[in-house]
């Protein structure tokens, strides 16, 4: 048997412990695995491959990134680029394919399985938005870096009296934001699922200052929505192959700072963390459990089960559609946003 293992969409740190997962499971299995370069672009044209040995997947899982490449290449935009991908994996003697991604990558990879092909997911992005699933590759060490920022912010909002303002990662999902906000002791936190008027940051940030407070820290997601907060400059937002746009050039963070420095005479410095989200080790617990999906995505491979997905639910590892986990954005419950509120 020949495995084939892409990886789409944003990189995320634990995606090299899931690559390692898969190639040894199948070489355990006697099976050859080959590795899709750049995402779905592998798979069109003529296709990039190549063969991946024992040697190739030693000493990756502590890396961050991928081996594989990847892109935000989206074969569903184009007139019979989903029919050069199942072309390609029939030449290319590819008997079954491993997807790992997020929502737009996992979209694709469903699309495939509905029209026959044989393929099976593994949940990878930072945002951690996919249904069913609790845990997606990348989650844990974004939130990591989050919280660092935040903490090292303390102390340097403290000293000059200033009030911060975090930018993280959220395009529709605040989970990043609020995680590492809550774990590192943000004053606020603004993200997508909940909306926020200008005029309530203002307020909070005067009543902080009435009870003592000389600082405060303010964690907002790259995607969330600020009532009264004036619109990017610019025009028309740039859009990725997908259709979303490019939150990189929203700067809800700067635009925030600005217009709280305006409205509440503080002086406010902004922070974006933007890539380093997404860069370097992966945490212990991106690397267990990015071993545990990978593992699992070739067991669903040598069951026939394809369609399907590893999914995080509590300790164990179970088995969704793909269809499934990417019906709609898995979202930061209300319960969740009011304990942070808590601590404000």
């Amino acid at each position: 048997m020949r495995v084939g293992i892409l990886t789409g969409g944003g990189d995320a740190p634990g995606l090299n412990a899931a690559i390692r997962a898969v190639a040894r499971s199948a070489f355990a299995d006697g099976a050859e695995v080959l590795g899709v370069r750049n995402g779905w672009a592998g798979l069109l044209g003529a296709g990039d491959v190549w063969p991946i040995e024992p040697p190739d997947v030693s000493g990756i899982l502590v890396r961050g990134g991928t081996i594989l490449g990847t892109s935000r290449v989206n074969p569903m935009s184009e007139a019979g680029a989903m029919d050069t991908v199942a072309a390609n994996l029939s030449q290319l003697g590819i008997d079954a394919l491993v997807a790992m991604g997020g929502d737009d990558t996992l979209s694709v990879a469903a699309s495939l399985a509905e029209r026959g092909v044989p393929v099976v997911g593994v949940p990878k992005t930072v945002d951690n938005d996919l249904q069913v699933t609790e845990y997606c590759i990348g989650f844990d060490s974004a939130v990591a870096i989050v919280t660092e920022a935040v903490d090292r912010l303390h102390s340097t909002a403290a000293s000059h009296h200033r009030v911060m303002v975090v930018e993280a990662m959220g395009r529709e999902a605040g989970w990043v934001t609020l995680m590492g906000g809550l774990a590192g002791g943000a004053d606020m936190i603004v993200i997508p699922e909940f909306h926020v008027d200008m005029e309530a940051v203002v307020e909070h940030l005067h009543k902080r200052g009435e009870r003592g407070r000389t600082y405060s820290i303010i964690a907002v997601s790259e995607g969330a929505e600020v009532g009264g907060l004036a619109a990017p400059s610019g025009g028309d937002e740039p859009r990725d192959a997908f259709g979303h746009v490019q939150l990189s050039r929203r700067g809800i963070g700067e635009r925030l700072g600005r217009q709280l420095e305006s409205d509440t005479g503080f002086e406010t410095r902004v922070t974006v963390l933007g890539h380093t989200q997404r860069g370097g080790t992966p945490t212990a617990y991106d690397r267990i459990w990015a071993t545990r999906v990978g593992a699992a995505a070739y067991n669903l491979i040598r069951d026939g089960n394809f369609g399907k997905i590893p999914v995080k639910l509590g300790d164990s590892v179970q088995t969704a559609a793909l269809s499934e986990v990417v019906a709609e954005p898995r979202l930061v419950p209300e319960d969740l946003y009011r304990l942070a509120q808590v601590f404000y």
